[in-house]
């Protein structure tokens, strides 16, 4: 599922489009089949709208189906037919250049950015754009100089985007990456207390949560300023750097892209190992060896067909497990499985208590490495972007029981 500030964002500005009557009589085109577009044509079908195709430049995804939705490589599309009567919606990282190909092909039509994912840059030199930038750098200054005077001496470390896998990197390896740097203090910056408890697994460093805007400002400000004390720990945001570019050549698993790229280690670029961990209040609740944790949500994932899930729990249930569903804010359990919500911190120990971990690939795994159980990482059979590198290539985890799914998949414990 996508987060749900720029679930909110999304929705908020389609909302404005209806209601400006942007969309009227229009055909409507998604552009780069992902989980937040699956979730904008979701909005979109409730909403009363129908939507002609999902555009997508991977060939393995075009002639493929998402939501019953024909995708289809953008070239496919005769755009003179439509004149200015078709509209494009777009909910990836990638607009600008999504926007400038349609541009090339000839698409008449309007564009339309519904979430704001690269907010440090803007392709227009207009004398508002600059203002804007400069007002946003300077209320980047003030939120740095906060940090600086509630953490005198600390050297900061910015993570800028609300990953667990990325939070889970970034802590792993700032251990050694502040020996090397011979600090002593550091304070990591998160963008919500999920990232924190994840940040606490790894010892005692004060996290530092702010709400996105001011996360963003504040970056915005280290970048512009070259604040040397500071460190922007992500591989591909504020996009000034965008180590991923590297996977149109090469396979490079996001650990070694965040201990080589990110980090610049050289050698063994082993991750600590977290130690921070809780117990959770209800573990007297779970079967003992004979239960199954399910996480099925991932905001930045492509969601697996709900029936997957649903097989997936019935045949366990049928083996005498008791199943239970990783469940947060508003997510709904599988049918014929038992809600749970533990804390980031508590979660190893209940899927060591239960013996079964089953999971969408995601963050989650990631923080899940070292727990002492069977572990099984599902991944949905999707290309990392527009590389030709799988996601379950990118992303396989020793220890676990790496399993792609893809048409035809049917659970065999």
């Amino acid at each position: 599922m996508m987060e749900k500030s720029k679930h909110d964002e999304m929705t908020q500005n389609l909302d404005r489009l209806i209601a400006d009557g942007a969309l009227q009589g229009k055909t409507l085109f998604l552009f780069g089949h992902c989980n937040a577009t699956e979730e904008l044509a979701e909005l979109l079908f409730y909403k009363g709208y129908r939507i002609e195709a999902i555009l997508d430049n991977s060939l393995t995804k075009q002639g493929m189906l998402a939501k019953d939705i024909q995708i289809v490589s953008p070239e496919s599309v005769n755009w003179e037919a439509y004149q200015d009567n078709a509209a494009v919606l777009i909910v990836t990282r990638f607009y600008e250049a999504m926007s400038r190909q349609l541009k090339n092909l000839g698409f008449p039509g309007k564009t339309w950015k519904l979430v704001d994912y690269n907010t440090f840059s803007e392709y227009s030199l207009s004398g508002e754009t600059i203002r804007r930038k400069k007002r946003r750098l300077e209320y980047g200054q003030e939120v740095l100089l906060g940090i600086k005077r509630k953490y005198p001496g600390y050297f900061r470390v910015f993570c800028p985007f609300p990953a667990l896998g990325d939070i889970y990197f970034t802590a792993g390896f700032l251990p050694r990456f502040l020996k090397e740097r011979g600090e002593e203090r550091c304070v990591i910056c998160v963008p919500t207390r999920v990232c924190e408890k994840v940040v606490s697994l790894f010892g005692d460093y004060p996290a530092e949560v702010l709400p996105q805007k001011e996360l963003d400002a504040a970056i915005q400000a280290v970048i512009y300023t070259q604040d040397t004390h500071s460190f922007i720990a992500h591989q591909d945001r504020p996009y000034v750097v965008q180590l991923s570019k590297a996977l149109y050549a090469k396979e490079i698993p996001l650990e070694e892209i965040y201990a080589r790229g990110v980090f610049g280690f050289k050698g063994e670029c082993a991750l600590a190992v977290p130690t921070k961990w809780k117990d959770y209040s209800y573990l007297g609740d779970i079967h003992p060896g004979r239960a199954a944790v399910l996480s099925p949500y991932a905001k930045s994932v492509v969601a697996l067909p709900e029936e997957i899930w649903r097989d997936l729990a019935d045949d366990l249930v049928r083996k005498g497990f008791q199943v239970f569903t990783n469940v947060f804010g508003d997510e709904k359990p599988i049918e014929g499985t038992v809600p749970i919500s533990p804390e980031i911190n508590e979660m190893k120990s209940v899927v060591e208590r239960a013996g079964l971990f089953i999971g969408i690939r995601s963050g989650l795994c990631d923080i899940l490495r070292t727990a002492g159980c069977r572990k099984v990482a599902l991944y949905p059979d999707y290309f990392y972007c527009d590389t030709k590198w799988k996601a379950i290539e990118m992303y396989s985890i020793d220890g676990f029981e790496n399993i792609a799914v893809g048409d035809g998949f049917s659970w065999r414990p």
